[in-house]
Formats: C-alpha cells, structure tokens, sequence
C-alpha cells in the first residue's frame, strides 16, 4: 500500500517524522480488521483498528504502560537495572530537602529538592512558568504559589532557564534534557564531539541517569558520607548497591542511580486512556472517544505522539516563545541563552538542529498549566489553535527549520474541543500521589522546607 506524508498540526511540541505509521484516513478504514472485542462500539471500532494500524498490527499492547512495580517490563538503563531497594532509595532521595546540602546562600540550606521543580501535585513538573529550587519560598497548592525570596540576590538564585519537563514516563526517553544532551546511548549516539562536559555520556549511561548525576552539581544538591550518615541512609545504600565498594558506596552517582530507578517507575498507569486500552470502554465519555478518534486518526497527533507515553524520541521547531528578561520569566546573566534557545541545535551545533525541542509526554499536562518549552500558553486550546494557525511567535525561528506541519491541518470546532478533553481528561492520572512518600528520614517538610512552604504544606 502506497504511504502517504500527510503533514499535520496537533498539541504542544506535536509534530513528527515517524512515517512508518502515517496512512490517510482512507487507507486505514481499507485496512480495518475487526479485531475489537465484544462490547466495543462503532466508535470505540474505529479507535482500534486505528491504534492496530498505526502500531503496525501489535493494538492496544503498543499504548500500554506496565503497573509501576513490574520493573522487568519498564525500560531501564543496562547499566542501572531497577530493583526495589534502588527504588525504595531513589523515592526518599527524590523528594529529601535534607540533599538541598550545598547552597550558595547559608539560610537556604536544606530548604529544596530534586522534587521542588518536578512534584506530583503539578504533574511531576514545577507548577509555574519558571522553576525555582534554590532561593524560592512558598508552595501554594500545586507549586503555583512558589516565589523568589526578595531576600535573596537574584542572581544567586537556582532558576531554570526553560520549564521544567514532567519527570512522568522518563523511563521511555533514552535521552533527557529539551535538547536531549544527557545520554550516551541510542539517540545520542554520533553526538559525541559535544560531550566535552558529559563525561557522564561516555561512560555509556542513559538519559534518566546522567541527569540524576549532574542534575545534583547543577542544583546544588548534596549527598555524601555525612548526608548518608546524619540523615539514616546508611541501611538502604547498603540495600540498594550492596556490590558496590564500601568507599564509594555512599557517593553522588549511587543516590543518582537510586533517584533514577525510581524516576524510572513513575508511570501514569492508572490514567483513564490506560484503562480504557484495558478494555474498560466506560472509563471514557462519549466526547473523549471523539477526541481520541481526533487524536488517532484525522488530527494526525500520533504521528509523534506514539506508543505507551506518547512521545517519541525525535526534536521539531514550531516556533513557540522562549522566557525573556520583559515578561514573568527571566534568565540570569550567567546562563548561556543564545544556546538554551537553540535546543536541539544548541547541543549538536548543528543549524539544521536550531530552534527544535524535544517531543514531550503528553501525560498529566494539565497539571502544570504552563507549555511549551518557554511556558508561552496557558491552556492545552490555545497550544492547539497556535499550531493550527501555523503564525510562529518566535520570528528568529529559521523558515525552513520549522515543522512542516505547523499550519497544515484544520479541525473544526467540535473537534477541538474533543481533543482538549481527550488531551486533559483522558490522559490524566489522577492518583499521582501513589508515588509520594509518607515522610523522609530527615523529617522535614517536602518539597520545599522553607517557612513559607511549611505553612502552606501544613507540616513542620
């Protein structure tokens, strides 16, 4: 059968080049096999045998994501197999303010943690436009209510110079980062000019874990001899990497390993989409088939949004805004911004490469209230109408670096507001707090531990 590049817009960083999958409309309805089971509508048919197309005859099994304690079905760095000890480990040390151990303002000392710009309340993302750990105070409800501390010099301030991506189904990105630099595998693979700061990179570890490794210097986060001791660890790094030198047991890179298996485990399994590709047909509304039909089918959205989190591995320009010293988010003068706003191409050095993101989950975004690598939109409609305008806000955006399907689609009315439903409802876990622990052992508050925080986070 003849394929045919049916170019597209869709939401948030959607765009693709994954043209194994892409058949028009027609040809997908030619290629209808029948396989839904009993009890499957018209509608929920046709859903199917589009997931059965698009995932080349393996069905709903392609969309799954696996119960997060059946490790042997997660992907998982070769280097860093998951077991429940790393996990039990990694899920402390994830969300201990007590590793907030090496900040450059005295006061802010085990005020913040890996979990400050990456919490469930906001979908394992921050909850503002502009992530803050070091030098922020306050929590809110959902992270929303995170400030800088006017106390603080700004510039002494850890601020992320772009929004904090979901940390929700890392374990199917072999590559971190919206530019995709931490990992010395797979995608990365040829890059290898540009790891001049990654020594990480040739040792051969996965995304996840480089960025659990570097993400502690970057962020002034510190676990040590003397962490693991005053704080109780001792017992679960013995559990958890009990082949590893007692002299090099207790180090940066085994809590990263740790953070990074559990991080590997925080999957949105319990999503309504999930249930729904289990065969509970109820656990959508009539309008989220729709969207989902949208979705799969004339919406084209699956073109890189594939597989169990619906994302793919590749980077697409659509011009979206970057942050900027003139709006509600800023960067500070030591952060290299010319590079940040290049993404992918800031990485490689590579032109064809500028400008372009990294494909995202599509998973409890909602949460968040922010997209877009810059944080430009604030709803899941207004990212969907800007890429069926196809008009960039970036204009240093090369023409011919931007996606060719920014623009290229329409979808009436109806059918967006389906989509939005199906995007926001339908493909949020609403139990994200199963991956919470009840306390840490240095029994501070979590994430945050600052005063204003305690009080907003009713503990301490």
């Amino acid at each position: 059968m003849k394929k045919i590049l049916f170019f597209v817009v869709i939401f948030s960083l959607f765009s693709c080049e994954n043209d194994d999958y892409i058949l028009l409309n027609s040809e997908m309805d030619q290629l209808s096999n029948s396989k839904a089971p009993p009890g499957a509508t018209g509608l929920e048919k046709q859903i199917l045998d589009d997931l059965d197309v698009i995932s080349n005859g393996i069905g709903v099994s392609y969309f799954m994501l696996p119960d997060n304690n059946q490790y042997s079905s997660i992907p998982q760095d070769p280097l860093n197999p998951i077991t429940e000890e790393k996990v039990a480990l990694g899920k402390l040390l994830f969300h201990e303010t007590a590793t907030g151990g090496n900040p450059t303002t005295a006061s802010n000392l085990f005020t913040y943690s890996c979990a400050s710009c990456h919490h469930a309340a906001a979908g394992f993302s921050s909850g503002l436009r502009q992530g803050i750990g070091e030098a922020g105070v306050g929590f809110g409800i959902n992270g929303e209510g995170r400030v800088f501390n006017p106390n603080i010099p700004v510039n002494e301030a850890d601020i992320q110079p772009i929004r904090s991506p979901t940390v929700l189904n890392v374990a199917y990105q072999d590559i971190m980062l919206w530019n995709g630099q931490f990992g010395g595998s797979g995608t990365n693979l040829g890059t290898e000019a540009n790891w001049t700061n990654i020594p990480e990179n040739f040792i051969g570890f996965e995304g996840v874990e480089v960025q659990a490794i570097k993400g502690q210097g970057v962020h002034r986060l510190l676990v040590d001899d003397n962490f693991v001791t005053n704080f109780g660890y001792q017992q679960m790094f013995d559990a958890a990497f009990p082949d590893s030198p007692i002299t090099e047991r207790y180090s940066t890179q085994n809590a990263a390993l740790a953070i990074a298996a559990y991080e590997r485990t925080v999957l949105s399994n319990q999503s309504p989409w999930q249930d729904w590709l289990q065969g509970n047909y109820s656990a959508l509304s009539n309008s989220e088939k729709k969207g989902a039909k949208a979705f799969f089918g004339k919406g084209k959205c699956y073109q890189c949004h594939t597989g169990p989190a619906l994302n793919d591995k590749n980077f697409y320009a659509f011009g979206m805004g970057d942050f900027d010293n003139t709006s509600d988010a800023f960067v500070l003068a030591n952060v290299n911004f010319e590079n940040v706003k290049k993404g992918r191409g800031g990485f490689t050095n590579v032109a064809a490469d500028d400008y372009k993101f990294k494909t995202p989950t599509l998973y409890n975004l909602v949460d968040n209230g922010f997209y877009g690598h810059g944080g430009t939109f604030t709803s899941v409609r207004e990212v969907i109408e800007y890429k069926i305008s196809g008009i960039p806000q970036n204009n240093e955006v090369p023409v011919e670096n931007l996606a060719t399907q920014f623009g290229d689609i329409k979808l009436n009315k109806k059918e967006i507001d389906d989509l939005v439903l199906f995007i926001e409802n339908s493909l949020r876990d609403p139990n994200l707090s199963r991956y919470l622990p009840p306390t840490i052992n240095s029994e501070n508050c979590f994430p945050n531990n600052d005063e204003q925080s305690r009080i907003d986070l009713g503990c301490g």
